[in-house]
């Protein structure tokens, strides 16, 4: 899956979790920005974790690992392209 394949899922996630963010910009800092908390992300990561079929482990559900959506999508990736192998 291409990064931008990626990207694009990333925010239609974001969109199914978290209408009320509308349109995000990935580059954006998300806990100031969009007032996303641990649960916030968690509740991502765990979308995420079915959309994808990949899985985190508990170390990585950490919400200061990821300043932004983009942050996410790029963990996504590397997991994705690990699965792929």
């Amino acid at each position: 899956m291409e990064k931008e394949e990626v990207r694009l899922a990333i925010k239609a996630l974001i969109a199914d979790e978290m209408p009320e963010l509308g349109e995000v910009d990935m580059e954006k800092e998300i806990t100031s920005e969009y007032g996303i908390n641990s649960v916030s992300i968690i509740k991502l990561i765990v979308a995420a974790e079915g959309k994808f079929d990949i899985s985190f482990s508990d170390y990585e559900l950490a919400l200061d690992d990821y300043k932004s959506f983009e942050d996410l999508a790029a963990v996504i990736k590397t997991k994705i392209d690990k699965k792929e192998d």
